[in-house]
């Protein structure tokens, strides 16, 4: 049985930045919800904005339900959608620039897999250049 292209390692690499994914309003009300808080306690104790753009704060550099010592998502049965997609996301379609970027920043990726197999790997899991999330 040949290797996986990609199986995520929990390193936390993805959820790394100065800031986080937008929410929509039904994952706010989602995330809200398994947390057991109305709505705006949640915005007012999680999140950021950014324009028009809800996010989740970030603590350390990592998204604030990143815990770094579980290596684990405390919110992973209900993580925003860009959250879920990540880093098989669309754009590694489109060029093979693109997958080589986010390749060398994702330790998940077999180091031998070629970008058509991961393309390959992507189409059969039903996702394409055109998907929305939502």
């Amino acid at each position: 049985m040949s290797k996986p292209v990609f199986e995520c390692k929990r390193c936390g690499f993805c959820c790394q930045g100065e800031s986080t994914v937008s929410l929509s309003p039904e994952e706010q009300e989602r995330i809200a919800s398994y947390l057991g808080l109305s709505v705006s306690e949640f915005l007012a104790r999680y999140t950021v904005k950014r324009g028009k753009r809800v996010e989740m704060k970030t603590v350390n550099g990592h998204c604030i339900f990143y815990d770094e010592e579980e290596s684990l998502c405390k919110i992973h049965p209900v993580k925003p959608f860009h959250c879920r997609q990540w880093p098989l996301h669309p754009s590694l379609l489109r060029d093979k620039e693109s997958f080589e970027i986010i390749r060398r920043t994702c330790p998940g990726f077999s180091p031998e897999a070629s970008w058509e197999e991961v393309k390959r790997f992507m189409e059969e899991q039903g996702i394409d250049s055109k998907r929305r999330g939502g």
